[in-house]
């Protein structure tokens, strides 16, 4: 059974409804979201811009993106984590990010708590994939039946806001695990469910 909530684009490809019909959308559904992350940098990245998304629709941080990565120096956690007062100053003049303060100011400390992981002995990788949920048993039928948060993102987000996290709500926690691969929340019929499944296995193996 094909969900309601999946179309079929103009090259005949079933896709989950949000993507709809942009380029940029469609690129993303089909290569990236649900594509398991295994990479501390390349998760931080994604959970920064996950929680400048709050607000606003995913599609205007998609278009956003190089900008972003310009800006804060391709989301090194090392080098964001020297951001200074300066920096915050020329990243809210920045016309090509989310001009948010508090978003900025998060950004790097976020990056900082990231390496008070490293020096600890663990890492973002660790921290959220050791909060994995088993795979569903089957795809979900309809978008009203993706849930906006989890138990498994309460618990992932209770555990960065004790490393010093801000913006890593249950919710922006829960679009960042659907984002990252934890989760596959392709919906039936779509041409992507269960693409990630070989490499989220391993990944919860590691």
């Amino acid at each position: 059974m094909t969900s309601a909530d999946v179309t079929v684009g103009a090259d005949g490809v079933a896709r989950c409804w949000w993507c709809g019909d942009d380029p940029l959308y469609v690129a993303y559904h089909d290569l990236e979201w649900g594509v398991p992350l295994r990479d501390d940098r390349a998760l931080f990245e994604l959970l920064c811009l996950e929680g400048f998304q709050s607000g606003l629709s995913w599609l205007t941080i998609l278009r956003k993106r190089d900008a972003f990565r310009a800006a804060f120096e391709g989301f090194d956690p090392a080098v964001v984590a020297g951001f200074d007062e300066p920096d915050v100053e020329r990243l809210l003049g920045d016309a090509g990010i989310v001009r948010h303060r508090g978003k900025i100011t998060a950004t790097i400390g976020n990056a900082r708590a990231l390496g008070a992981m490293r020096e600890a002995g663990t890492s973002l990788v660790q921290e959220v994939w050791s909060h994995a949920p088993l795979p569903r048993p089957a795809a979900l039928a309809r978008r009203a039946d993706i849930p906006a948060q989890t138990p498994e993102s309460v618990t992932v987000a209770k555990g960065l806001k004790r490393w010093g996290m801000r913006f890593v709500g249950p919710t922006t926690v829960y679009a960042f695990m659907q984002s990252a691969g934890l989760v596959d929340d392709h919906l039936d019929g779509c041409h992507r469910y269960g693409a990630g499944a070989s490499q989220r296995r391993r990944t919860s193996r590691a």
